[in-house]
């Protein structure tokens, strides 16, 4: 037996009809930690929910089924807990893979976006040949929250002019009221929100 046959014996895999299951699982496997990375932040750890192998594997299942049939050919995955996901589901959509990084990570030409967060500033990098005109762009971060950095993610995904960007989040934090600001794409897709 592979590792997809497994995935497809998974009792939470959304095939078996248990997504209701499935997602409360996902929720009740996410950490909440107070005060981090500052004072009043409440902070979605889902390194809780990724080290569990069901759990991991159902995300995955659950995102893949979303965006089979949308054509993508470019996942950007948003450093660095956009990487554990954006290359899964790269790998599951047959896909290539593009990484969306801090300043100074990446090894050759770049374009720079810097923007606003919840608690301070930042920027992102993405190399210069990464996406082509013709390509189908799946953005994927862990979470949504204000918007800063996704919408930071998708000016750098402009300048390439890809066909269409799709974007997709683990978790959406709707009181946040993050959407608005992703102005540029009209398929954002949260697997969980709160």
């Amino acid at each position: 037996m592979n590792n997809s046959d497994k995935g497809n014996n998974s009792p939470l895999t959304p095939s078996s009809g248990g997504r209701g299951a499935g997602i409360e699982k996902v929720i009740a496997s996410i950490r909440n930690v107070p005060d981090f990375p500052k004072p009043g932040i409440l902070f979605k750890d889902i390194s809780t929910a990724l080290k569990d192998a069901e759990v991991l594997r159902f995300i995955a299942d659950e995102l893949y089924e979303y965006y089979k049939d949308k054509g993508i050919t470019k996942v950007v995955g948003v450093e660095s807990r956009g990487f554990v996901l954006g290359s899964i589901l790269a790998y599951k959509l047959g896909a290539g893979f593009v990484l969306l990084r801090k300043p100074g990570k990446l090894p050759s030409e770049t374009y720079r976006y810097e923007y606003d967060l919840e608690y301070g500033s930042d920027a992102l990098e993405i190399h210069k040949d990464a996406i082509e005109e013709d390509d189908v762009v799946l953005l994927h971060d862990d979470l949504l929250a204000t918007g800063g950095s996704a919408s930071a993610a998708l000016k750098l995904i402009s300048m390439f002019n890809p066909k269409s960007v799709l974007v997709s989040f683990m978790i959406e934090l709707e009181f946040l009221n993050g959407r608005p600001r992703l102005e540029e794409t009209q398929d954002i897709h949260s697997l969980v929100k709160f």
